[in-house]
C-alpha cells in the first residue's frame, strides 16, 4: 500500500491519487480555512485491491482491462451482476498490514468514531467530477481495525453500485479512469449541519439538528436562509420540518426520548444514529443568529479562493459548551474555468451544430431579447411557451432539465441539437463566443482557439470529420432526420408505428416515412408560433375567439391533409402553469404546483378553449376529414373523462362512427381504473411513459439532478406498462405508447411486442431505429413460435 495523505499535505501533484474532494479540501484547510484534521487512502490503494480480486477466480477478475463491458440496458442482468461485484468486494479481506497502518493513522486522530469520504477524480480530460455528484456516499465507522476494515470495503463497493456502473458505461468512462481515494476524518459531537450554497442567483443556506445525513436522504425539510450578497443580511427565512436527527453519540442534548439508543441505529451505518427530535424543537430554528453570521462570514470569505459558485457542506462541533465551525465538504464546478475547453451535460436530441452562443439567463429576458438567426441558445433552462422563439436557433443548450425535458421535447421537435443539466454553463460561456454541440454525446467544445472557421452548420455524425479537421459538408434538419433510413426491402411489420408531431414545418421531412399516421399531434406546441406563446383562455377574453378557432382548423387541417387517410391522434391543449413564461400574466403562475391544474381538470372549470378545439375537430370532419380522432391529456378520474365525452357528443364527433375517443394513460390512478374507463366509453388508450415514470417514481421529470433516477425501465414502471396492455388487451380496445421510453430504452421494445402493444409512437428522429426494433421483436417471437410447435422449444 503507498503512503497515507495528511490533508494539511496534499500538492497539486497529488491531485489524482487522493480525488477532487480531499484535494478542495487540502487546499481551503492550507489557506487557514476550519476542516477537520484527517488523512487519504490514495486511489493507489484501491488499485492495488483491486489486483487482489483479479488474480482470484471472481467476476470482478473477468472484466476487462479497459472496459466494464456490461449490458447497462438490462435492468436485471444489470441488478445482478451489481449485486455480485459488490458482495465480491465485501468478502475480500485487505492484507493485515493495510489494517494495521489505517487504524493506527486513524488513532492519532484521537475519535472514537470516523467518516469515510469518497473522494472521485476521473482520469480524462472529457469528464468534471460535477457530472457524478451523489453517486457514492460517506460511510460512518468505528475507529477499531475490523470497522475500519468493513467501511473502506463498502465504500469501494459503491462504485459497482448499479446506478455507477449505468453512468461510466453511459458516460464512457472505464475501470481504469476512476480514481477513487477515501479520506478519513474524525466525526465529533456535531450539533448542526448543513449547506452554504452561492450562485448568480444568490446566497441559500439550509441547515438541520445533527449530522447532515437527515437532509441528504431527504428525510426533513431543513431550515432555510436566504442572504442578501451585498449587504449580507437576512432576507427571508423559512423554519423548517426537522421531526429526526442524525449522531454518532448515543445520548444528546438536543433531543428529548427516553427509549434506548439502540432502538435508532441507522442499520445502513456501522455507527450512526437517528433520533427523534422534540416539538420544542422542530418549532425553534436550529442556528442562532451568532451562527448564522459566522457562516456567512465564512461564505464570504471562500469567495477570493471558491469564486463566485460554489456550496460547501457544514457542520457545527460542541466540545467543552462551546461549538465551533468547520467545513467538511466544498464542491466547485469544474467547469469554472475561464479557458474552459470541454463541458459535458446530457445530451437530449440528435445533431451535431457550431455557431455563435447567445446567453439569455432567465425567462424574462427571453421575453424581451430578440434571439439572433443561427446562434446556440444558453439559457437556465425552456418552457414550452419558448417554441416561437426558437425557430431560428441551431441548438441548444441548458443548465437544467433531463431526457424528457422541455428542451429536449422542443429541440427534438424542430430537429436541432440540444445538451441539457450543464451546469452552470451560463457563468461560463459567453454571448458570442464560438461553441460546438454534440447532442447525441452531450458534449460542448470551445471553438474560440481553433484556427478553422466554423459556420453555423447542422451536421449528422456520420458525416462529422474530426474537431481538429475543417467541417464543409453542410447538412439540412430533413438529413438528421432521414439519416440513413433506406425504404426499400423493409420487413413488413405488423406493429403500428406512428410518429410524434408538432410542427408543420416537418411534415414534408416525414410523411414518406415508413409511419401509419400521427400518434401524438401536440396541439399545444402546434398553437404556439401562431399566439407567440400567449394563454389562449387569455386570447378568447380579449375577443379573438373566433381567430383562435380558424387558426385550430387551419393547423390541425395541414396534419389531417398530408396524412390522409392515415389517422391523426389529436391530444387536446394540455396547458401547465408555468408554461406561460411569456405570458404578461406569468407571475401568477410562478407558485403554482408542475402539477397544476392542467389536463382534463382544467376543462371542468374552464372549457371555453376545449369547446372551441372540438368545434375546430367537429368542422373538419364534416369538410371530409375522417381520420382525425381526439385523445384526452393527463385524465385523473373517470368523472373528467364523462364529462369531456358528453363535451364531445354535443359537439357531435360521435356521429361518424370512425371517431375514437383516447385517453392518456399517465396518471397512476388509470392502473385500477381502466375497465371502469372503458365502461365510460374510453375506445383506446396511450402509455405517456414521461409522466407516468415521474409520477410512480416521484421525480421531476424538468430536474436535471435527478435524471440518473429518472428511469422509465424501472420495475414498477414496467410492470405499470404491461398491467395497462394486458388490461386493454382483455378488453379489447387499442393500446399505443408515445413517450420517450422506446426511443430511449429500444430494448424494452421487445417487452411491448410480446405483452401486445398495438402500436408505438416516437419522434421522427426515432422511426428508423424503432422500426428495425419492432422488425427484430416481431421475427423472434415468429421464430419462438415455429420453434414451439416444432417441438424444440
Amino acid at each position: 500500500m503507498n503512503k497515507l495523505y495528511w490533508l494539511g499535505a496534499i500538492q497539486l501533484s497529488d491531485r489524482a491519487n487522493v480525488g477532487d474532494q480531499a484535494f478542495y479540501l487540502s487546499q481551503i484547510i492550507q489557506s487557514g480555512y476550519p476542516v477537520l484534521p484527517g488523512f487519504v487512502i490514495s486511489a493507489d490503494t484501491w488499485r492495488e485491491f483491486l489486483e487482489t480480486l483479479h488474480s482470484s477466480e471472481s467476476l470482478v477478475a473477468d472484466l476487462p482491462d479497459s472496459y466494464l463491458h456490461l449490458d447497462v440496458t438490462n435492468w436485471q442482468q444489470l441488478q445482478q451482476v451489481a449485486r455480485r461485484l459488490r458482495q465480491e468486494v465485501l468478502a475480500a479481506n485487505l492484507p493485515n498490514h493495510w489494517v494495521n497502518q489505517i487504524s493506527e493513522t486513524a488513532n492519532t486522530l484521537g475519535c472514537q468514531y470516523l467518516i469515510l469520504r469518497p473522494s472521485l477524480n476521473i482520469s480524462s480530460p472529457h469528464h468534471s467530477i460535477d457530472n457524478f455528484s451523489g453517486l457514492l456516499d460517506a460511510i460512518f465507522c468505528i475507529s477499531q481495525p475490523q470497522e475500519i476494515e468493513q467501511g473502506l470495503k463498502q465504500t469501494w463497493s459503491q462504485l459497482f453500485r448499479a446506478r455507477s456502473l449505468l453512468y461510466w458505461q453511459k458516460l464512457g468512462i472505464n475501470l481504469q479512469q476512476i480514481n477513487l481515494a477515501i479520506l478519513v476524518q474524525p466525526v465529533e459531537n456535531v450539533i448542526a449541519s448543513g449547506i452554504f450554497t452561492i450562485n448568480e442567483y444568490g446566497i441559500e443556506i439550509q441547515s438541520t439538528y445533527g449530522l447532515g445525513i437527515a437532509i441528504k436522504k431527504g428525510e426533513i425539510l431543513p431550515d432555510i436562509y436566504y442572504i442578501d450578497p451585498d449587504t449580507q443580511a437576512i432576507k427571508e427565512q423559512q423554519i423548517g420540518y426537522k421531526s429526526i436527527a442524525y449522531s454518532v453519540q448515543p445520548h444528546g442534548n438536543i433531543w428529548d426520548t427516553e427509549l434506548p439508543y439502540e432502538a435508532y441505529l441507522d442499520k445502513s451505518d456501522n455507527c450512526c444514529f437517528s433520533y427523534p427530535v422534540s416539538e420544542h424543537q422542530q418549532q425553534k430554528y436550529c442556528l442562532s443568529d451568532q451562527q448564522i453570521q459566522e457562516i456567512i462570514i465564512l461564505g464570504q470569505n471562500l469567495i477570493t479562493h471558491a469564486g463566485k459558485i460554489f456550496t460547501i457542506n457544514w457542520d457545527i462541533i460542541e466540545t467543552n459548551q462551546t461549538s465551533k465551525l468547520y467545513i467538511n465538504q466544498i464542491n466547485i464546478p469544474e467547469s469554472l474555468n475561464p479557458k474552459w475547453q470541454f463541458i459535458k451535460g446530457i445530451g437530449a436530441a440528435k445533431g451535431q451544430v457550431s455557431a455563435p452562443a447567445c446567453v439569455i439567463l432567465n425567462s424574462s429576458q427571453l421575453r424581451v431579447k430578440q434571439i439572433p438567426k443561427g446562434v446556440i441558445l444558453i439559457t437556465p433552462k425552456i418552457q414550452t411557451d419558448s417554441l416561437p422563439l426558437l425557430h431560428e436557433v441551431v441548438g441548444i443548450v441548458t443548465e437544467k432539465g433531463g431526457l424528457t425535458s422541455h428542451a429536449a421535447i422542443l429541440s427534438r421537435e424542430l430537429a436541432i441539437p440540444a445538451v441539457v443539466n450543464v451546469k452552470n454553463v451560463t457563468s461560463l460561456i459567453q454571448s458570442g463566443e464560438k461553441i460546438f454541440i454534440d447532442g447525441e454525446k452531450g458534449e460542448i467544445h470551445n471553438l474560440a482557439e481553433t484556427e478553422n472557421s466554423y459556420d453555423s452548420q447542422l451536421y449528422i455524425r456520420e458525416k462529422l470529420p474530426k474537431i481538429s479537421l475543417p467541417i464543409d459538408n453542410q447538412v439540412t434538419k430533413a438529413d438528421v432526420i432521414n439519416s440513413s433510413l433506406n425504404l426499400t426491402n423493409l420487413p413488413i411489420i405488423a406493429t403500428k408505428l406512428l410518429v410524434n408531431i408538432s410542427q408543420t414545418s416537418l411534415i414534408d421531412n416525414i410523411r414518406n416515412l415508413p409511419i401509419d399516421g400521427v400518434g401524438l399531434l401536440r396541439s399545444e406546441l402546434m398553437i404556439l408560433n401562431a399566439f407567440q406563446g400567449k394563454d389562449p383562455l387569455l386570447l378568447v377574453l380579449q375577443g379573438k375567439k373566433s381567430e383562435l378557432l380558424t387558426v385550430l382548423y387551419q393547423e390541425i387541417e395541414k396534419f389531417a391533409l398530408a396524412f390522409f387517410p392515415q389517422p391523426i391522434f389529436y391530444r387536446s391543449l394540455d396547458w401547465r402553469s408555468p408554461d406561460f413564461t411569456l405570458s404578461q400574466d406569468a407571475e401568477k403562475y410562478t407558485h403554482k404546483s408542475i402539477l397544476g391544474e392542467h389536463g382534463t381538470l382544467s376543462y371542468l372549470k374552464n372549457s371555453t378553449v376545449f369547446d372551441l378545439e372540438l368545434q375546430a375537430l367537429a368542422d373538419l370532419q364534416k369538410n371530409g376529414y375522417g381520420n382525425i380522432h381526439l385523445l384526452l391529456p393527463f385524465v385523473r378520474t373517470v368523472e373528467e373523462f364523462v364529462f369531456c365525452r358528453q363535451k364531445v357528443e354535443q359537439a357531435g364527433l360521435t356521429q361518424n362512427s370512425r371517431f375514437q375517443l383516447w385517453i392518456m394513460a399517465e396518471v397512476p390512478s388509470i392502473l385500477f381504473l381502466l375497465p371502469e374507463y372503458i365502461k365510460a366509453g374510453v375506445a383506446g388508450i396511450s402509455i405517456g411513459t414521461n409522466d407516468l415514470t415521474q409520477l410512480i417514481l416521484g421525480i421531476n421529470r424538468e430536474y436535471g439532478e435527478l435524471s440518473h433516477m429518472f428511469d422509465q425501465p424501472h420495475p414498477a414502471v414496467m410492470k405499470a406498462i404491461f398491467q395497462l396492455i394486458s388490461t386493454a388487451k382483455a378488453e379489447g380496445i387499442p393500446c399505443s405508447i408515445c413517450g420517450q421510453a422506446p426511443v430511449l430504452y429500444p430494448e424494452i421494445i421487445d417487452k411491448l411486442i410480446e405483452w401486445g402493444i398495438t402500436s408505438i409512437s416516437v419522434e421522427p428522429e426515432a422511426v428508423e431505429t424503432t422500426y428495425d426494433a419492432i422488425a427484430r421483436a416481431e421475427q423472434r417471437i415468429i421464430m419462438n413460435a415455429a420453434r414451439k410447435q416444432l417441438g424444440y422449444l
